[in-house]
This record gives C-alpha cells, sequence and structure tokens, in this order.
C-alpha cells in the first residue's frame, strides 16, 4: 500500500505529526515497534517522570503540614499504589493516541521499520515481514538511555531512567551518576520519598546547560534537603554485589572515595536511534549518529524528512520534536510554515524548586559580543510565593542594552516550568524589556515575579 507520508515512531514528535498529516488530508501510516503508542516520552520519560514527582510535592505537603495549620499524624507513603497511578495515566494517554489516529484516518503499522531506499520501507513484526511505500518519509525514532562503557542494567541494581520508575520499592541509598535533567529530577523525586540521594556530575555544576547562577542555586537547594551533590567528580570501578553496588569516586579536590548504594541511576545522556533503521540504502548523513536536516527538517534523500531526539543540532526536548514535525509535515503539504528559532525553545526541569529557560545565558550572550543588561527578581519578594511556602529562587532576565531585545529568561522557583511560557511569547513576538515593563501582571500572582525581573533591567523593581 502506497502512503502519502509514512511516520515512522509514535513519540509526541511522530503522532502530533501524524495527526497533522491527516488533519490535512494527507494519507499516512505510523509506524511503531513497541505494543503500545507514546514512545519513549509517554511510556517510560516525560509523563511518568512527572507523575512521580507530583506525588512527591503533595508527600512533602503531608509531612510538614504545620506551618499550614493542619495537623497529619502518621502519613504513610504507599508506594505501590503511587506506580499504579503513574501506570494509569501512562494507559490513559496511551489509549488517548490510538483514539487520535483513529480520528484522523491515520494507519497503525506494528513492527520495526528499516529504510530499503526510494521511499519503501521494510516493517516486520512477529507475524510477518511487508513492504510499504510512500512519498514521503519523517523519521522520528527518538532516542535511548546512555550506559557507561562496560556496564548493562540489571533492572534492579544498576538502572536507566526505564527501570528506576518501575522499581518495587524507594531504596534507602540512591546514587545518580549525571546531573542533567533526568538525574536531578530523580535526584528531586527518591530524596523526598525517603532515600539517601548522592548525586556524581562529571562536569563543574549541575543542570550543566542551564545559567549558571541557576545551577548555583539549585546545588544550593539540593545541598540543604540533604542530597550530597558532587561536582567535577568521575565514578569508576563501579562493581554490582548481592543486593548493592559499589563504586570509586574521584572527587573535584583529587581525593577517591568508596561509595556503596542500594541501587545506581545512570543518567549520563541519551543516544539517537539511527542504527539498524536503513539509512545506508539511502543519502541520509549522520553526524556522530545524529541526522543531519535542512530547516524544513529534510534530510539528504529526497522525500525523508526527520525530527526530535535524532536531528543534529537541536535539544532532544518532546516539545522540539512536535514543533519540527509541524515544519516538516507543513513543508510536505505546501503549508507556510516558519523553521523553529533555536533561542525560542524553552526548557523544563521539574524539580523543587523547579526550572524554566529560553534563550541565551549571560554567559552566552556576552560571548556572543552583546552589551548584557541583566535584571534579576527573588521569590522571596513574591507575596504569592510567601503563601505557598516557596521562596527559593529568582527570575533572571538577560538583555540586550543598546535596544532592549530579550535575549534569555532564566527562573528557578515555583512552577518555573509553567511561568517561563510568558518569556518564550514575548520573545517570539519580539517584544522588548520595555513592552514587558508596561505589561500589567496579575496579583497576587507568582509569575508577577516576571514582571518585576524585567523592571529590574533598570533597577526599578518595587519589591526588593
Amino acid at each position: 500500500m502506497a502512503y502519502d507520508v509514512v511516520v515512522i515512531g509514535s513519540g509526541p514528535g511522530g503522532y502530533s505529526t501524524a495527526v497533522r498529516a491527516g488533519q490535512y488530508g494527507l494519507k499516512t501510516a505510523l509506524i511503531e515497534r513497541q505494543p503500545r503508542l507514546g514512545g519513549t516520552c509517554l511510556l517510560v520519560g516525560c509523563i511518568p517522570t512527572k507523575s512521580l514527582l507530583h506525588t512527591a510535592d503533595v508527600w512533602e505537603y503531608f509531612q510538614h503540614p504545620e506551618a499550614e495549620g493542619i495537623n497529619c499524624k502518621d502519613a504513610q507513603l504507599n508506594y505501590a499504589q503511587v506506580l499504579d497511578r503513574k501506570n494509569k495515566i501512562v494507559t490513559k494517554h496511551s489509549k488517548g493516541i490510538e483514539f487520535l489516529m483513529r480520528k484522523n484516518k491515520v494507519d497503525v503499522i506494528k513492527g520495526t521499520a528499516r529504510l530499503l531506499g526510494g521511499g519503501k520501507i521494510e516493517v516486520t513484526n512477529e507475524q510477518n515481514t511487508q513492504t510499504v511505500e510512500a512519498k514521503n518519509i519523517i523519521l522520528a525514532t527518538g532516542s535511548e538511555a546512555r550506559m557507561l562503557p562496560g556496564l548493562e542494567s540489571d533492572g534492579k541494581r544498576i538502572l536507566t531512567n526505564i527501570e528506576i520508575l518501575d522499581l518495587p520499592a524507594v531504596p534507602k541509598t540512591l546514587g545518580i551518576i549525571g546531573a542533567g535533567a533526568v538525574g536531578v529530577e530523580f535526584a528531586s523525586i527518591f530524596q523526598r520519598f525517603g532515600s539517601k540521594v548522592t548525586l556524581l556530575e562529571m562536569l563543574p555544576r549541575v543542570v550543566p546547560v542551564e545559567d549558571e547562577e541557576v545551577s548555583q542555586e539549585l546545588a544550593k537547594h539540593f545541598r540543604k534537603a540533604g542530597i550530597r551533590t558532587e561536582t567535577g567528580a568521575k565514578a569508576e570501578n563501579i562493581r554490582k554485589n548481592a543486593d548493592s553496588v559499589s563504586l570509586t569516586v574521584t572527587l573535584a579536590n583529587g581525593n577517591r572515595e568508596e561509595m556503596e548504594f542500594d541501587a545506581l541511576l545512570v543518567a549520563v545522556g541519551r543516544k539517537p536511534n539511527t542504527e539498524k533503521c536503513g539509512l545506508e540504502n539511502t543519502q541520509v548523513q549522520l553526524d556522530r549518529g545524529f541526522v543531519k536536516v535542512d530547516s524544513f527538517q529534510r534530510t539528504g534523500e529526497p522525500g525523508v524528512y526527520a525530527i526530535g531526539d535524532i536531528v543534529a543540532g537541536t535539544p532532544q526536548l518532546a516539545h522540539v520534536a512536535t514543533a519540527e514535525g509541524m515544519v516538516a509535515v507543513g513543508h510536505i503539504a505546501g503549508k507556510p510554515v516558519r523553521p523553529i528559532h533555536r533561542n525560542r525553545i524553552p526548557a523544563g526541569t521539574y524539580t523543587d524548586p523547579g526550572i524554566g529557560s529560553v534563550g541565551l545565558t549571560e554567559a552566552q550572550a556576552r560571548a556572543q559580543g552583546y552589551r548584557v543588561k541583566v535584571g534579576k527578581f527573588p521569590f522571596v519578594g513574591n507575596s504569592k510565593a510567601t503563601i505557598l511556602g516557596k521562596h527559593e529562587g529568582f527570575v533572571k532576565v538577560v538583555s540586550d542594552e543598546k535596544f532592549g531585545e530579550i535575549l534569555g529568561v532564566h527562573i528557578i522557583g515555583p512552577e518555573a516550568f509553567e511561568l517561563i511560557g510568558e518569556a518564550v511569547a514575548a520573545m517570539e513576538s519580539e517584544a522588548t524589556v520595555e513592552s514587558m515593563m508596561n505589561t500589567i501582571h496579575a496579583h497576587p500572582t507568582i509569575y508577577e515575579a516576571i514582571g518585576e525581573a524585567f523592571q529590574n533591567v533598570h533597577g526599578l523593581a518595587i519589591n526588593i
């Protein structure tokens, strides 16, 4: 059977692209090798992780309700029910994607796809092998967790982001290698669930892609919360014991320390799923395993597009995959599309306190030659943050002094991953610092802090 569009991979980018193709009236198929639709993000990534983070937030309130005037004796965490809730959320939304495929007349083909060239795709499952033909192919095969050389996950002691989601009980001690978004989120989850957490990062700071002041603030809060955080640390000689994991860690000061944990999470990044896809049968070009594309997501093979985690040069974020998919399918359908703007991509890290960011960090802006003006506002001066009992963090605006251009906004604090939306909309609309200073913010809200930060670019914040 021949299709106008075949999408390979049903993660957020893949299924959203298939829906849009159906909306455009294109004959569309979606190929997925996993039993359920949704990809890494829904099944073993963003969604189940954020479910656990939400429960950790709620549990923290139950543990310390006295300040609210609430007495809560003998609160108990039923971790089996926590996992059950997480699994129900995943199942609900996976079934929702199945509904969306039917609604938009997208054929779902189960199996592993391999490009044969010339618009042909071989799809193999347990029952058979078939060949699917497509005028256009969109690769959305996603990524998988990287593992340290010589290590393998055993699902019990040495873990990736997948296995840790289904641990039957909260480990008493948890080691985490890697302090990017995945590592710090699981540190935030399990510390609040009762684990003694040690976070190891080889680079000089946690969440190293964020603004340096954000990294410092998160590290300070983690240490205050009891999470041992070691940056500039190198883990070696990892050994799996009968009921624990041991490793040798070289600390930033050069000292070596033996550490032992009930479980060890390896969170050292993700690698693109581009092997065994048949790319050798095409003119698709790779860069360290990532697919090279142009501004319309086209690869070097005519009629073949790539989106999401496999694309070279863009962040491995679910919403990036979706945005790239909209560009690709719009281009295929002959619709007006605007390629994604690298500096308009928001990022969110769902720790406590949360992180939201968009655009250039202060260091990046200075390195690019801008005359930088910074405005900061701490949440300690925000009345709604006081009501919530969430005073940690700040909003930081990075701007160009000459024209008032907003170069970046970086937030760490309550609901930072939600608050960043205003900054993204402002930058996408090419608003200036002045226009944001004149934007009225409702009171009392935590997003007032954004308005105050813009005011403070010129030293005019009121509540500090």
